[in-house]
């Protein structure tokens, strides 16, 4: 299993608008082959910041599927004009569980 990261910088203001679109965005990924779950968590201590983690089958299964994708255009138009500056996505794979 990999663990995909990105910190969501949102415009101020716009935090209510990205989490409806977000909420339509959702499925696009969860739906694709090998994504296992999404989940998104706003902070505390900066409201315009957002965690995204994605458990994916492997990073392939991101870059390669959900990235190639029709549906991942649709994420972008759908997601991307809120971003400022533009997150940076990283994979992580576990060390120690439990």
């Amino acid at each position: 299993m990999i663990l995909e990261h990105a910190i969501l910088p949102v415009r101020p203001g716009s935090e209510p608008d990205f989490e409806a679109a977000f909420a339509k965005a959702r499925p696009l990924v969860a739906d694709r082959p090998g994504c296992r779950s999404v989940s998104l968590s706003r902070s505390i201590e900066s409201p315009n910041l957002y965690l995204l983690l994605i458990e994916w089958d492997s990073v392939g299964a991101h870059t390669d599927g959900f990235r190639m994708s029709r549906e991942y255009e649709s994420w972008k138009t759908l997601l991307h004009h809120y971003y400022d500056p533009f997150p940076v996505v990283e994979h992580f794979t576990s060390v120690v569980a439990g």
